[in-house]
């Protein structure tokens, strides 16, 4: 059975544990305090560091669409990659009664103490998209998403199948540790070099980044792949980059989705693209929240929750680009 059929299996069976009041298929804990309030009463808070782009969007439609088939009230705010803001967030969320806050943790560091305050208040607390090996230092029981250095791990696989020697591996937001582990992960398994590449900012002005990335290609001719950690990274800057090379085969990678990297994906100018599975990663944030709220259930039992990583290559992509289309995937 595919992970998204799995996925799609287990938030069902989350959604009717919370209807029937079981617990049988998760441990569980005592009785939270907010355990007899109406469904309506219920407010649940996602926090991120999303920029309201091509990915984030996604994830957020996964959460407003649990909250809208929970029926309970959702406060989604991205901060934009402003660590500072999403902590002073948090606080508000806090203040205003927020019963249960899903954060992503980039930069646990940033939001530990506002985490812990939410924690010590009694407020179940998840954390996802990022903060799979810190989640318990920030009080949450549980993380959703994908391991990023199994990730990267997975990717190194994939370019050691192409015969590559050289990886260029683009950073484009420098205090985001998950990008730095993907890295770290195709290091470990890639059989040749990998580059780390500064390239942070990089979505603020995609054309500026496609000139650092071609100008970079163009002083280590050496490099032969390009393992992009965003999708629009990958399509509207490595492979511009890329392909005013003349006489020049690099192959691109990326972690994540989007219309114009699946389509090159289809046209065969970009290799793969890594799917963490945002739409779950909030869906599944919404409804763990919602059964820790309302019946004690602490889903995961301490480990976390992963939603990736899966690959969509030239062979699948067909079936991903109507779903992607849709705003689901």
């Amino acid at each position: 059975m595919s992970r998204t059929k799995l996925l799609a299996l287990f938030a069902g069976a989350a959604l009717t544990l919370a209807g029937c009041g079981s617990t049988a298929a998760s441990s569980t804990t005592t009785s939270s305090p907010a355990a007899t309030a109406t469904k309506a009463a219920i407010k649940i808070c996602v926090y991120t560091h999303g920029d309201g782009g091509t990915f984030w969007t996604v994830a957020q439609k996964g959460a407003e669409a649990a909250a809208k088939s929970l029926g309970v009230t959702l406060d989604y705010q991205g901060s934009t990659n402003d660590a500072a803001k999403q902590a002073a967030t948090i606080n508000a969320g806090i203040a205003a009664g927020c019963q249960g806050i899903a954060a992503s943790a980039p930069d646990p560091g940033a939001i530990k103490d506002a985490m812990l305050k939410a924690h010590a208040a009694g407020i179940p607390t998840v954390t996802m998209n990022s903060g799979s090996s810190v989640f318990k230092e920030l009080g949450a029981f549980t993380h959703i998403g994908q391991d990023e250095v199994v990730a990267g791990r997975a990717a190194g696989e994939k370019f050691n199948a192409m015969g590559l020697k050289h990886l260029l591996c683009p950073i484009q937001e420098a205090a985001n540790v998950g990008l730095s582990d993907r890295c770290k992960g195709a290091a470990e398994t890639f059989k040749g070099k990998v580059t780390n590449f500064n390239l942070d900012g990089g979505l603020a002005d995609l054309n500026a980044a496609s000139a650092k990335l071609k100008a970079a290609l163009t002083a280590d001719k050496t490099i032969d792949g390009v393992f992009a950690l965003n999708a629009d990274i990958a399509a509207k800057a490595a492979l511009p980059a890329v392909e005013s090379l003349a006489g020049r085969t690099i192959k691109i990678g990326t972690v994540d989705m989007s219309p114009e990297a699946l389509q090159a994906i289809k046209d065969g100018k970009i290799e793969f693209a890594i799917d963490q599975q945002q739409y779950a990663q909030g869906y599944l944030s919404v409804v763990f929240l919602y059964l820790a709220i309302t019946n004690g259930n602490e889903v995961g039992g301490g480990l976390p929750v992963y939603s990736g990583p899966g690959f969509v290559t030239k062979d699948n992509v067909d079936s991903v680009m109507s779903l992607v289309a849709a705003g689901t995937r």
